[in-house]
């Protein structure tokens, strides 16, 4: 479904990816892990397309992403769902405006299927009774469940969690872990979820790809990982301040 082949990332002097490679197979949901800064966030990028890398590839179903064209970029972003860190929600629009935002922006469905689209998924991540409170009016956690419903109306076959539970409380954090669980077994979604709440992340997913000095060290089950003798792996889960990784 995914490969990330041999990427290379640098801004300036400062070399951030350093031949990545990587593969999702389809319906596979994955956590990528690793320190504050290493470049989680800017892989899921370029996964869109949204930054280039120097060297390497990604393809997606076998296209390259390097070598297709505009409109065939439009529409392989049209089955990938990107959830950003604050859900970047709008807001002037209410709940059920900014789900039903990219069926009015991207379709031409009537506005009543485009109601009964947006209310499912509105339903399916329990913010049914929300649909008229703008996003001041609502908590982080709902927030969150609503960017995932505008994310879910438009029937992604991938979704990205570029780190959805910042900001969270622990309660909320697990319940959020928990419905990404339930909603990638329910629709079979392949999901990539870029996240530091380790012990609950390792509940849900398939693998655990930890990316460390640029490059990924693992690609295992998380029983694996946890069961690892590798030294910088250990201290990463263990938090200790001694050992290979120097905290800054």
């Amino acid at each position: 479904m995914i490969t990330i082949d041999n990427l290379w990332k640098s801004f300036g002097s400062q070399e951030v990816l350093r031949g990545v490679s990587l593969e999702v197979k389809k319906g596979e949901f994955v956590a990528l892990v690793g320190m504050s800064g290493s470049g989680k966030s800017l892989l899921l990028k370029h996964l869109v397309r949204l930054t280039e890398p120097d060297r390497g590839r990604v393809l997606v179903e076998n296209s390259d992403l390097a070598l297709i064209s505009r409109h065939e970029l439009q529409s392989l972003r049209s089955r990938i769902g990107y959830l950003f860190q604050n859900g970047a929600l709008f807001d002037s629009m209410t709940v059920y405006e900014n789900v039903a935002f990219p069926l009015r922006e991207k379709t031409r469905l009537p506005a009543a299927v485009i109601r009964q689209k947006a209310m499912a998924q509105l339903e399916l991540v329990g913010l049914k009774n929300a649909t008229d409170k703008y996003p001041a009016q609502i908590s982080g956690g709902m927030a969150k469940r609503a960017a995932l419903a505008r994310t879910l109306v438009q029937e992604p076959e991938v979704i990205l969690f570029d780190e959805p539970t910042t900001g969270l409380d622990p309660i909320v954090s697990k319940s959020m872990l928990q419905l990404f669980d339930r909603i990638h077994k329910q629709l079979n979604l392949t999901g990539i979820i870029v996240t530091h709440e380790i012990t609950g992340v390792f509940k849900i997913v398939e693998k655990v790809a930890m990316l460390y000095q640029g490059k990924i060290i693992a690609n295992e089950s998380p029983a694996q990982m946890q069961n690892s003798s590798d030294p910088v792996i250990r201290q990463f889960l263990t938090g200790d301040t001694e050992g290979p990784i120097q905290y800054r």
